[in-house]
């Protein structure tokens, strides 16, 4: 899951969207959720560029999150995350 937040500190647009994170339990152990955080922190660096820099972006990644990424790799997360960006735009027109 995608949510996409207007900042409200214009004055420091320049760093970016800002990124936060939340991986359910249900995702697995300690190390597993660890191992998601780490391709999703992957996966948006390769895609800030598609981020509106003056947003907060939060990804919740949901239980069958560990899977995909232990069947796909970063590879499976940026398509996921590609296609989640895609809708989140297309629903703000």
């Amino acid at each position: 899951m995608l949510h996409l937040f207007p900042r409200a500190d214009a004055a420091r647009l320049q760093d970016g969207p800002r990124l936060g994170l939340s991986v359910s339990r249900k995702v697995g152990g300690a190390v597993e959720r660890n191992k998601v955080k780490r391709l999703l922190r992957s996966a948006v660096d390769e895609l800030v560029d598609r981020f509106d820099p003056a947003a907060d972006v939060v990804v919740v990644a949901r239980s069958d999150a560990g899977e995909l990424c232990e069947r796909d790799g970063l590879e499976g997360v940026k398509r996921e995350l590609d296609e989640l960006i895609a809708q989140s735009t297309k629903q703000g027109d």
